[in-house]
């Protein structure tokens, strides 16, 4: 399987929304770029990390990777490689036993962060969902399908108010492929 290294480029919020943020993920050289919904709380966290804040070696995820030996970049790696109903899908791999275990993405991201880890994602699906990075754009495209149901309605309603009749259409197609 070919796949891509990543590196989180930059955590940034959804204007209009309070409990969702956007993570920014890029491929080594910067040319590409793939946006991953999270959560809030997880927003904070990785913005922790990102600032290097001071107290960073005694949170939860940094003492427990410090207390596990093998939790390094030659043992385990976080490979995004699926979406499903809009969810990026990942694994922890452990390169050792090549067991997967399930991860949020987001997870995943905060824990290769914390201990080092690689992060991969599969070179096709990287391909279907990526965009053009550009470090001094002042918004952040993502591709429909990565939406959750609800971000979909309120996009919808937007493009409706805004009538953009042409954007309310692919959402709608979008919607209705899911159900």
């Amino acid at each position: 399987m070919e796949k891509i290294k990543l590196k989180l480029k930059g955590v940034a919020e959804i204007v209009g929304s309070d409990d969702v943020a956007l993570l920014t993920l890029t491929d080594e050289l910067e040319m590409k770029q793939l946006s991953v919904v999270c959560d809030r709380a997880m927003a904070r966290q990785l913005s922790l990390r990102l600032a290097e804040a001071p107290l960073n070696n005694i949170l939860l995820p940094e003492v427990l990777c410090g207390m596990m030996e093998d939790m390094d970049r030659q043992h385990f790696e976080v490979l995004i490689n699926g979406l499903l109903d809009g969810q990026y899908k990942a694994v922890l791999v452990n390169k050792e036993t090549l067991a997967l275990t399930p991860i949020r993405v987001s997870d995943g991201v905060l824990l290769a962060m914390v201990a080092g880890l690689d992060i991969f994602i599969q070179v096709s699906l990287m391909r279907r969902q990526s965009v053009d990075f550009n470090s001094g754009s002042r918004g952040i495209s993502i591709p429909v399908n990565t939406l959750s149901m609800d971000m979909l309605e309120k996009a919808l309603n937007n493009a409706i108010n805004d009538e953009n009749y042409e954007l309310a259409s692919q959402l709608r197609d979008e919607m209705k492929r899911r159900k």
